[in-house]
């Protein structure tokens, strides 16, 4: 899954969460982002980052792939609350998103 805003390539290589165990997991207990730029978790629409090594860039989407909220460089051992547009979440290595990205913006994203 390739994940897109405008001329922006913000993830080339995206793995998709979409069990019950794949999005219990998620990032947790890994060391970095390896051999992969993000994680799309759906259904979700808040997250943790508790067991988590390093901080992350998070982008809560609706199903129109919308930007619901935004959070740069969430540290670990935090948490959101519910945002209740939001159906799917997508987590980057802190750092990639930069405020390029804002509540309303829409994303595309590509199956390949």
């Amino acid at each position: 899954m390739v994940v897109k805003f405008k001329d922006w390539q913000i993830a080339g290589a995206t793995v998709l969460a979409d069990s019950f165990f794949a999005r219990a997991r998620g990032l947790m207990g890994r060391k970095s982002f390896d051999g992969f730029d993000g994680m799309m978790i759906r259904p979700c629409n808040s997250i943790h980052t508790f067991f988590m090594h390093f901080p992350i860039d998070v982008i809560f989407l609706n199903g129109n792939y919308e930007v619901v909220k935004v959070f740069e460089s969430l540290k670990p051992w935090r948490m959101t609350i519910p945002y209740w547009g939001a159906t799917q979440v997508l987590e980057l290595a802190a750092g990639t998103i930069q405020g390029r990205l804002s509540k309303g913006d829409r994303l595309e994203v590509l199956d390949v």
